[in-house]
This record gives C-alpha cells, sequence and structure tokens, in this order.
C-alpha cells in the first residue's frame, strides 16, 4: 500500500510502480470478494436445493418397510401369478386321482358347513338314440366352492348317469363351462379374490388367512393360479377397452414405475405400467369413459409408440421425452398439462414460502375456476367461454411469468419451474381454441392411484407375465368404476359367461353394456 505523503519519493516512475502494485492489490482483493460472494451464493442455492428436496421427501416419504415374512409372501405371490399364466389350471378334486400327485397337491374336500345348492341336468326322460325310457344307473357329482356377497355357498352340480331300457344307450348331460376348465372355483369366488387383490390391495396371502378364519382351506398358491388363468380367460375383453379408447378424439396418457422381479438375481429393477385414459364426460361426449393398462419392462420411447400404434388424435400427458416419436408422426397431437406445471410451484412454495410461487399458485386457481365453469358444456360453448375468460388470463400468466424470470436466481428452483412452465405453457394453448380438451392430465394421474395404493401392498411384479395380468385386470376394474359399475357384479356376470362367449361379440360384454342390459 501506499505510504503517508511525506515519506513517497519524488521520482515519477517510483511513484507509478506504486500505484501501479496498489491497483493490482485493489483487484486482487475484489476478486476474492467476487470469489467470496459467488461461495455465498452458490451455497445459498445448495442450501435452498436441499431443503426443497427434504420437504418433498418428508410429504412424500413411505412408511415403514413390511416385514420380511410378509416381503416373502408377497415375492411368492407375484411369482406364481406369473407362472399361472402358462401353466395348466387347477384340477377338480374329483379329477385328481386321475393326474401323477407331483403335479398338484391334494385337496381337502370342502367343508361340511357350507350351505350346498342343488343343479341337476339330467339328460330327460327318453333315449335320444331310440326314443325309449331312461332309467338311472348313477351320477356325478362335481362341488364348486362359490362367493355370494357376505358368505361362501358350495352349488353341486349333479349329472344322473342314465340307461336306456330298450337299447342300453347311457345317457348324460356334460359338464356347463366354468371360468377355469376342471376348476373348483365359481365366477363369484374368482371376481371377489380380483377385486380385493386388484381393487382392494389385499395380498393373496392375506386373503388365504381370511378365508381360513371362514373354515375355507385355499392356499396362497391356489390363488395365485386363479388369478393368472382369469387374466388370460379375460385379456380379449381388455383388448375391446383398449381399441374402444383409442377411437376416441383425446386421451389422457400417463405412466408410473413398479419393480419387477429380476430371474436368478434375486432382485428387481425398475419396470413401467402405463395407463392410456378416454373420458369425453367433460364435454358431454356420448362414449363411455375407459381406461387401459399396459406393462412393459422399461421406459424407452417404443413402449408408448407401441401401444398407441392405431391411435389418432390428440393426447394428454406430461413432458416425457418418450412421447415425441408419436408428436413427430404427425397422428398423435401433444396436449400438456398446468398440473404438473402447479405442482412445481406448490412445492417451491411449501419448502420456501415464495411469493412469486404464491402468486402463480392464485393465477393458475383462476384458470381452473373457469374450467369448473365449463365443465358438462358442449366443445363450442366451452370454446367460447374460453376464448372469453380463459385467455386473457392466459396470456397475462405467461407475460407476468417472463417478466420474474430475471429477477431470480437462474439456478433456483423457482427458475426452474418457471422455465418448465413457460415451455410447456406453449403447448397448453391447444385448449383455448378445441372443446374437447382439458387443461391438464388428472384423468390419467387418477387413473394411477390403483397401482400407487397397490404397489406398496404387493411390492413388485413376479415377471412380465405377471405385469400382464395385473395391467389386464386393471384395465377391467378400473373401467367398470369409471362407469359407476360395481366391478365384483360385472366381473362375476362376465366370467359366468365368457368362456362361451363369441370372440366377435367380446363387445357385448363390457360393462357400460352391462349397467345397460341390468336396466
Amino acid at each position: 500500500m501506499l505510504e503517508a505523503p511525506s515519506d513517497l519519493p519524488d521520482d515519477v516512475a517510483v511513484l507509478q510502480a506504486m500505484i501501479a502494485l496498489r491497483d493490482a492489490e485493489i483487484d486482487l482483493g475484489k476478486q476474492k470478494l467476487t470469489l467470496f460472494e459467488t461461495g455465498i451464493r452458490e451455497r445459498d442455492y445448495q442450501i435452498e436445493k436441499l431443503k426443497h428436496e427434504l420437504a418433498g421427501l418428508r410429504r412424500h416419504r413411505f412408511g415403514s418397510k413390511s416385514e420380511a415374512l410378509d416381503q416373502l409372501e408377497l415375492t411368492l405371490e407375484e411369482v406364481e401369478i406369473a407362472k399361472a399364466v402358462d401353466t395348466p389350471s387347477a384340477y377338480d378334486i374329483n379329477d385328481a386321482a386321475e393326474e401323477a400327485p407331483k403335479q398338484k397337491p391334494r385337496r381337502k374336500p370342502l367343508p361340511d358347513h357350507l350351505h350346498r345348492n342343488n343343479q341337476v341336468l339330467s339328460p330327460g326322460d327318453e333315449c335320444s338314440d331310440c326314443g325309449g325310457s331312461l332309467k338311472t344307473l348313477g351320477e356325478d357329482v362335481t362341488e364348486e366352492l362359490e362367493y355370494v356377497p357376505g358368505r361362501f355357498v358350495v352349488n353341486r352340480i349333479i349329472r344322473p348317469r342314465m340307461a336306456c331300457i330298450c337299447c342300453d344307450a347311457i345317457c348324460q348331460s356334460p359338464m356347463p363351462s366354468r371360468p377355469i376348465e376342471k376348476g373348483r372355483p365359481g365366477p363369484g369366488l374368482l371376481a371377489h379374490v380380483l377385486v380385493n387383490k386388484y381393487a382392494d390391495h389385499l395380498p393373496l396371502y392375506r386373503q388365504s388367512q381370511i378365508f381360513e378364519r371362514e373354515g375355507i382351506d385355499l392356499d396362497r398358491s391356489t390363488l395365485a393360479d386363479w388369478v393368472g388363468k382369469s387374466a388370460a380367460l379375460l385379456e380379449p375383453l381388455a383388448d375391446a377397452i383398449q381399441r374402444h379408447v383409442q377411437s376416441g378424439q383425446a386421451i389422457f396418457a400417463d405412466d408410473t414405475p413398479v419393480n419387477m422381479l429380476s430371474p436368478g438375481a434375486g432382485k428387481t429393477k425398475t419396470a413401467r405400467l402405463w395407463a392410456y385414459v378416454r373420458d369425453e364426460r367433460p364435454w358431454v361426449g356420448e362414449a363411455p369413459p375407459a381406461a387401459f393398462y399396459r406393462f412393459s419392462r422399461d421406459r424407452k420411447a417404443e413402449q408408448p409408440s407401441e401401444h398407441l400404434k392405431d391411435y389418432t388424435g390428440w393426447m394428454h400427458a406430461d413432458g416425457y421425452s418418450g412421447f415425441n416419436d408419436l408428436y413427430r408422426s404427425a397422428r398423435v397431437r401433444e396436449m400438456a398439462c398446468m398440473a404438473h406445471a402447479r405442482r412445481k410451484f406448490v412445492d417451491v412454495f411449501k419448502s420456501q414460502g415464495l411469493a412469486v410461487a404464491e402468486e402463480t399458485i392464485k393465477r393458475i386457481a383462476a384458470l381452473y375456476g373457469i374450467e369448473k365453469e365449463v365443465r358438462g358444456m358442449s366443445p363450442e360453448d366451452r370454446v367460447t367461454i374460453r376464448q372469453e375468460k380463459a385467455k386473457p388470463l392466459f396470456d397475462e400468466l405467461e407475460a407476468w411469468l417472463g417478466t420474474q424470470l430475471p429477477k431470480i436466481s437462474g439456478k433456483s428452483e423457482l427458475a426452474k419451474a418457471i422455465r418448465y412452465t413457460l415451455t410447456r405453457m406453449k403447448k397448453m394453448r391447444s385448449y383455448l381454441d378445441h372443446g374437447i380438451l382439458e387443461l391438464d392430465n388428472n384423468s390419467a394421474e387418477r387413473s394411477m392411484r390403483c397401482v400407487a395404493l397397490g404397489r406398496k401392498n404387493y411390492l413388485f411384479m413376479g415377471s412380465e407375465n405377471g405385469g400382464k395380468s395385473a395391467a389386464i385386470i386393471y384395465t377391467l376394474i378400473e373401467t367398470a368404476k369409471l362407469n359407476g359399475v360395481d366391478p365384483q357384479a360385472w366381473l362375476t356376470d362376465t366370467l359366468a359367461r365368457i368362456a362361451d362367449h363369441k370372440i366377435t361379440r367380446i363387445d357385448q360384454l363390457l360393462p357400460w353394456r352391462y349397467v345397460a342390459s341390468a336396466a
């Protein structure tokens, strides 16, 4: 530093050198200060980021882990369901003696305390060959365990063996078709097991324990076999629902991770369940609502491209880049989701309480207020009101966010939320001009709740076949719920009929047709 004036040299060159040295020291100090301030900002940014992440983890943390025994039960359950898709169905106890004992364990007789319903299938009184009278030689009795809501019953299918007194011909009525060939469960019991597992999220080993308290011996492996066989039987119906969804003008799409057991490794890897929903109720469309699910081993772009290869129209979705191939095909047009954008500001506000985030949430709420007003109107009326009331608010929100972005740190969570929203708003504008579109993708997100709840109970899929079975049953149950149909009642009716139903008329078994036939 420069000394006192009395000590300064008279040589100009020396003075200039001293001034240059002072300036260099000042510049170095400024650089250190700048680095210090940058370090402070980086520290504050990291603190803000960690607080944001901590707040999210606190809101979304799972409950305590299941005990090891429960996890083992669930592991066996999912593996056995997957195996049941490709293996023969369980045989009825009356036919067990015909098979090698190593293939299936011997079943215990159905409890005597259960009420029996007798169904006699008689071949008639006359011989079909010569017209002579028939006499009874004996009878075959098949017992079927059935579930009527609230109680178990046993249906006894009695088939007398008759002989003609004239020509000695033997006559007997054939066995009626059943959901599982040579199996013991009735359609009501199968529907009960499926709804318990995939709608009420009750694992099969727990169902087995509940049945045991009723005096019914149904092992978990038996229930798993029933689930796999039922899914295979109902697959054509799930395919019909998929065709119905893809015939709509606009659909909703979403996916969620599920764990799948990795063969041989004893570990799990992340697979995906995809949901595609058609719901025209907000604009008074005539088509019934429906949802179909697909399972895949990964989240690669070819998965949704394969699922929607026959679809043409609008698709509400999040910003997942894997959908871009569909958009580039020009068959599928993108409609972005405001709910995803809003959620980011909610997270920021909850973790940091920033005024900009709060104001953004209020502005988005105003847009949703208009959506509440137009719900249930025709597409034309929805467009008219949106252009008059929603478009000015939408434009103001977009402009306001643009002015806020330069005022805040570019690395902050708030800045990330604003940039995301501004990018997605360009792909949201279509809803202002098309009455068949919605402001968000909530229809698809709601369809994932069943998977999220079930995921906590069954932990993972046993294999790709197990995931496929789950997707089939989710398709049926969630579509029934969307149409206000009791899944158990509909599945009971459907399982009783589908074995004899022509595949070309499978649409007659769809849940909204069940409502119409019941009425």
